[in-house]
């Protein structure tokens, strides 16, 4: 850069600012950071004062945040600076928030097919970029867990909180409609690469939806009701029940630990070890398991769950849903593999647990390009020339 640009890091609990802030430090930029302390859910005023206050102060270049929040585009809007933000949740209500037409935005999205639904919609403001990992931190802790002695891991949510047990609340509604949407459920769990659970939402079901569990309108967002519904409850009770079902197949045959936040779940032949720390912690977990496993949100269209590229750029071996886009940046069979059905799963977990040779080749080729590819240093290069500002 032809000088040193500032940038306002929004922080709330989100995964990776450490990573980004370092990468950003890297890259020549003067970072300052504003912590969001209740993130998305900050109230609307106490954020227009924080903000408000920091940007009063001083002159920044531009404001940036993990996820999109429609109080700091507008905000940004009225100060006139740039508002960069990297959506890494997928359903994620805001972006289809009014706020988004603001010409300050820059909006990056890791599922190609909402960025493609925003844009084919006319919304100039959207961009695509995949995730990223921090290749240093990630190289930093190779070796440190020793040899694979877990056979196969989970990391994730098993969607069985209370706040995710919105199904739940459907149980009142007519026998008809309840058969309907078990019915949506158990096929939507038969079919990778394609989500049709929205469509299949009829206008008598969606008045069933509305009675027992009505939408909240809301004039600053135009995500449709069925959209609601589809992304945020029928994709969850998909996930809740494919998780489960996998991890239960799998505990049956083979050694399977899990980390998530529910340490009240308990799976037969499944060891729950509780939550486990992002930064040092997780890639350890992913070095010293034989099989890493990633069972996509059903929500996430296409897009490359964070997940996946954690666990090849900690050099553990990925075995994963079909996910469009992984098969469009790394190759199948060489840098991961991915599953068709629940009888696959079995076949070549049982296949690559006893083939060390060419479990470990395709771990080391996934490590490879994850490193080498997809790097927080590329995609804020790509961000910095879409914006328009000086990449480094």
């Amino acid at each position: 850069m032809s000088f040193q640009q500032k940038v306002l890091l929004i922080e709330w609990n989100s995964y990776c600012h450490e990573d980004l802030k370092s990468a950003l430090h890297q890259a020549g930029y003067m970072v300052q950071s504003i912590s969001f302390p209740n993130g998305i859910r900050t109230e609307k005023a106490e954020a227009e004062k924080l903000l408000t206050g920091v940007l009063q102060k001083e002159t920044y270049d531009f404001v940036f945040s993990f996820n999109f929040f429609p109080v700091v585009s507008e905000i940004c809007q009225q100060a006139g600076i740039k508002y960069l933000s990297w959506v890494y949740d997928s359903p994620y209500i805001h972006v289809y928030s009014y706020t988004i037409l603001n010409s300050c935005n820059c909006v990056f999205l890791f599922d190609y097919a909402v960025y493609k639904e925003l844009k084919q919609a006319g919304i100039e403001t959207v961009y695509y970029l995949p995730l990223a990992v921090n290749e240093k931190r990630l190289a930093g802790l190779d070796g440190k867990a020793g040899k694979r002695t877990m056979e196969i891991s989970f990391v994730g949510s098993l969607y069985t909180e209370p706040k995710h047990r919105i199904y739940d609340k459907f149980q009142r509604i007519n026998d008809y409609s309840k058969g309907y949407l078990e019915a949506i459920v158990q096929a939507q769990k038969k079919v990778y690469g394609y989500n049709f659970l929205k469509e299949l939402l009829t206008p008598d079901i969606l008045a069933q939806l509305q009675k027992a569990y009505p939408t909240d309108p809301n004039s600053l967002t135009v995500m449709s009701p069925e959209a609601i519904y589809a992304d945020f409850v029928f994709s969850r009770q998909v996930t809740a029940q494919e998780r489960k079902e996998i991890l239960t197949l799998l505990g049956k045959r083979h050694e399977v630990h899990l980390y998530t936040n529910e340490r009240g779940v308990q799976i037969p032949g499944v060891k729950n070890h509780g939550p486990v720390d992002y930064y040092r912690k997780m890639p350890a977990v992913f070095q010293n398991s034989k099989i890493n496993l990633n069972i996509t949100l059903r929500s996430i269209k296409t897009g490359i769950p964070l997940r996946a590229l954690d666990i090849m750029g900690s050099g553990g071996f990925l075995l994963t849903n079909y996910q469009e886009e992984l098969s469009e940046f790394f190759e199948p069979d060489v840098d991961f593999v991915y599953y068709n059905d629940y009888e696959d799963l079995q076949e070549k977990a049982d296949y690559y647990l006893s083939h060390e040779k060419e479990r470990e080749e395709i771990a080391a080729n996934g490590c490879r390009k994850v490193r080498r590819e997809h790097t927080y240093k590329k995609r804020i290069d790509a961000m910095a020339e879409a914006a328009g500002l000086f990449s480094s």
